[in-house]
């Protein structure tokens, strides 16, 4: 029997997932005995490797927040402030399943802060971050879900609701700044003004 080169990716996809499975599961006198703990502890990993995505966001958003409100970008400035709040609440409860299930919470941001001080660029960056933790998060509450860890993979869930939100939160200022170009940018400096004129707050 000859495989193709789709075949063959597809049969060690298979063998991969029943070798995982075999680590987990076995028999031993005709009984099946599952290995609670290597399932626990995927689920960790996949916990921790969650709020290694999220830590970098917290510090990316706020790194945005500051360079909008610098320029007197309110809207931005807040909206960008308001989802890193958002992320950190999502590391908390990240957390507090980790620590539910006797694992270390990793507090390690996956990647260091992009210098983007672009308004455009910082809203496709950040488009495409909600974008990328949206399919892991998918992904990653099916793995729990094999792993019998229903309560995680319902976590994971309500976090794919969150960063689909926020990215379109995103895409819709994204439009603004396409259809409107720099007025767009012109008018929220320009109610900074105002707000300082008259002594209303600002950010």
């Amino acid at each position: 029997m000859k495989l193709n080169a789709r075949s063959f990716k597809n049969w060690l996809e298979a063998d991969k997932i029943f070798n995982k499975l075999n680590n987990m599961y076995r028999y031993e006198n005709s009984e099946l005995i599952i290995n609670h703990n290597q399932m626990k502890q995927k689920s960790i990993e996949l916990l921790n490797r969650a709020i290694a995505d999220e830590l970098t966001a917290v510090h990316q958003y706020m790194y945005f927040h500051f360079h909008c409100d610098d320029q007197g970008y309110d809207l931005l400035a807040n909206l960008f402030k308001r989802t890193a709040i958002e992320e950190m609440m999502h590391i908390e409860q990240l957390a507090e399943r980790i620590l539910f299930l006797k694992g270390e919470v990793e507090m390690k941001a996956s990647e260091e802060v992009k210098k983007v001080q672009d308004v455009k660029a910082m809203l496709e960056m950040a488009v495409e971050m909600e974008a990328s933790s949206a399919r892991d998060y998918n992904m990653w509450a099916n793995e729990c879900s094999a792993n019998a860890d229903s309560v995680s993979k319902k976590l994971f869930e309500t976090l794919v609701g969150d960063e689909e939100r926020h990215g379109d939160q995103y895409d819709t200022e994204m439009e603004n700044l396409i259809k409107f170009g720099d007025n767009y940018l012109a008018l929220q400096s320009i109610e900074r003004s105002k707000n300082m004129a008259t002594g209303r707050p600002t950010v």
